[in-house]
């Protein structure tokens, strides 16, 4: 049996990627926000910070193919994000098919603020980082394609 550990999910975007930290104890999973990712690249200051700060396991990106489950270009990008994680924080780092995340976070943010559980109106920020959650969540559910 392996010890419980903390992970931290990425929903990759060209624009944008969401981060969200769960843990394999209690198989939840937690939206931490979004980085911004510019002419350079993603805001590698704030991800290290967030790996420092939970000291994760294990890291798990969201891999995006098409809806047939072929690859696309994004996947290329999103696997040399992955990469480029694990050479810089020395972790496992493990891709999770993320087709659809971004319409389920979107749905349930929605169905949250039509409750009354959520004042503020749904930004793309807040998608990104649900998405990233639920990646985590499917990562923790056993769904994983590929590693890195």
């Amino acid at each position: 049996m392996t010890r419980p550990h903390s992970v931290l999910a990425f929903d990759f975007g060209l624009k944008r990627i969401g981060i969200a930290s769960g843990d394999t104890l209690t198989r939840s999973a937690a939206p931490l926000g979004a980085v911004r990712v510019g002419a350079s690249g993603p805001d590698w200051e704030r991800i290290a910070r967030e790996v420092r700060a939970l000291a994760p396991g294990v890291l798990v990106v969201g891999a995006p193919y098409n809806t047939d489950g072929t690859e696309s270009p994004l996947t290329h990008a999103a696997r040399r994000f992955a990469a480029e994680l694990e050479q810089r924080f020395a972790l496992p780092v493990h891709l999770v098919d993320e087709r659809y995340s971004s319409l389920e976070a979107s749905a349930a943010l929605k169905r949250r603020r039509a409750r009354g559980e959520r004042r503020r109106r749904v930004r793309r920020d807040d998608v990104d980082s649900a998405a990233a959650a639920v990646i985590l969540g499917r990562f923790l559910a056993g769904e994983t394609h590929g590693g890195q």
